[in-house]
């Protein structure tokens, strides 16, 4: 089983990306559109269909002429050429997620019909991913399972007895048949991949919607191409280090943020067993959790309780789906099947390639031990878990540029949406970027739970305000705070 948490157009133009300090980069060739692979984006049969295509881009752009990846990408054209403004990249985040299929994704969740007439929606998958050149850590089917966050440490000596496996990972990474590309799959030159695919799309501008890590990948593009980014919505977003060690251990208070939602859910739903009040509910968590970690039901462990817990908060329609796992455990009997993640290897390699070689991580067992030990206490539920020992403090030490600082310089053209009580990227990260980009964004905040504003939640204040933007370029003259809407 996979523990893991959250996780989930003919003309060529010259691109001028540039590293600081190095070369120009070459001239992509012109996209040559066909029609998709199922594998590259199964899609249901009343989502749009989307034509793809691949560009060579450099592997280490202070080196253009040098060794070319490819780059996956997808296209939804517009159909009112009369109303089409240029093309709006997109990003589901990750990182190590495929995003060929996200346009389809955005027009089935419900992408106003006034934004479609506007662009022509692009996907991609990132370097290292999918069908772009990707990369593998030749991780076993156990260390699959064993997911992307250590289990749960209640001592220091958890998190010692943890750090072998964490180097093991490490290693791997560092002696793949794709190591070559470690130093080079990180997010600054994932955006210059996307200056590549607008150079190539033959647009002098680019717009982009992209959330969770995709917040911090469009972060990262509008701070290295600030004239050539267009109009730019990031969604559910990560702090300005992106996903550093900080990020990590907040995905603890991300889950003490979003719990008292589903506590209140179960709560009013006593035909589940699980309590009658919030406090009740929370209770019930502590003591699933203890149980499971003596003795697992059916192979379904602690680790495994935690991590579907948080992963399912993602969504308000998914609680149902938590209560009845937990239903199923707390009676002893295996819980409803949950779908595997598709090509977990893959997904994995790539988010230790980007999270590890974007920032440098503590590299001691002892400076691990003392996070445990603060997060314990201050995000019970989830903080002996984030705060744990990953592959990232064994990482090779090779970095070809230092993280890109995001700041205030550039248009005052980003707008941010964020839920209130998000449990994959809080409000406190959020708050964070706000600060670092100063006048050039707008924060929009909806007092909402979920990970997903745009267009999935249910705050017509906040999709309203990205619409707007996209569509006509304004947005609101400051800061908005959307409060809660009645249930439809």
């Amino acid at each position: 089983m996979h523990r893991t948490l959250s996780l989930a157009v003919a003309a060529t133009a010259v691109a001028v990306t540039a590293i600081p300090g190095g070369p120009v980069a070459a001239t992509p060739d012109a996209v040559q559109w066909g029609p998709c692979s199922e594998r590259a984006t199964p899609q249901k049969a009343a989502l749009p269909p989307l034509e793809c295509s691949t560009l060579k881009v450099p592997l280490d752009y202070r080196d253009p002429d040098g060794r070319q990846i490819e780059i996956a990408i997808s296209r939804l054209a517009s159909k009112v050429p009369s109303q089409r403004r240029g093309v709006l990249l997109t990003s589901p985040g990750g990182p190590g997620i495929t995003g060929l299929g996200y346009p389809a994704v955005l027009v089935g969740s419900g992408l106003p019909q006034e934004v479609l007439d506007s662009y022509d929606l692009i996907g991609f998958d990132p370097r290292g991913v999918g069908r772009s050149t990707p990369v593998t850590c030749d991780l076993t089917p156990e260390q699959q399972a064993r997911g992307n966050v250590p289990p749960y440490a209640h001592t220091a000596a958890d998190v010692a007895r943890e750090a072998p496996n964490a180097r093991a990972v490490a290693e791997q990474c560092a002696t793949s048949r794709t190591a070559w590309m470690l130093p080079h799959t990180t997010t600054a030159n994932t955006a210059r991949d996307m200056d590549r695919i607008r150079a190539a799309l033959g647009e002098p501008r680019l717009s982009y919607l992209g959330a969770s890590y995709g917040s911090y990948l469009g972060a990262v593009y509008t701070t290295l191409f600030p004239k050539r980014s267009d109009r730019v919505v990031l969604d559910s977003n990560l702090g300005p280090g992106g996903y550093d060690v900080t990020a990590m251990r907040l995905l603890a208070r991300g889950m003490e943020d979003r719990f008292p939602d589903f506590a209140a859910f179960a709560a009013a739903r006593p035909e589940y067993g699980l309590g009658t009040t919030p406090e009740q509910v929370r209770a019930k968590f502590f003591d699933l959790a203890e149980r499971l970690e003596r003795e697992p039901v059916q192979g379904f462990d602690a680790t495994w309780f935690r991590g579907v817990t948080f992963d399912r908060l993602y969504s308000d329609a998914d609680m149902p789906l938590v209560a009845r796992f937990w239903q199923a455990l707390d009676a002893g009997q295996a819980p409803p099947a949950t779908p595997a993640f598709p090509d977990m290897e893959n997904f994995m390699a790539a988010r230790f390639s980007v999270i590890c070689g974007d920032n440098r991580w503590p590299q001691t067992v002892r400076q691990y031990q003392r996070n445990v030990a603060v997060d314990r206490l201050k995000y019970p539920m989830l903080g002996g878990a984030t705060a744990g020992i990953g592959p990232c403090a064994f990482w090779p030490d090779e970095r070809v540029e230092p993280p890109v600082r995001i700041g205030h310089r550039g248009p005052s053209n980003v707008l941010m949406v964020q839920n209130e009580r998000d449990p994959g990227t809080p409000l406190a990260g959020a708050q964070k970027l706000r600060r670092a980009f100063g006048k050039r964004a707008t924060l929009v905040t909806a007092d909402q739970g979920g990970h997903g504003v745009y267009p999935f939640g249910p705050s017509a204040c906040a999709n309203d305000a990205a619409t707007a933007f996209l569509t006509t370029g304004r947005h609101p003259s400051q800061d908005l705070a959307c409060a809660t809407e009645p249930s439809k």
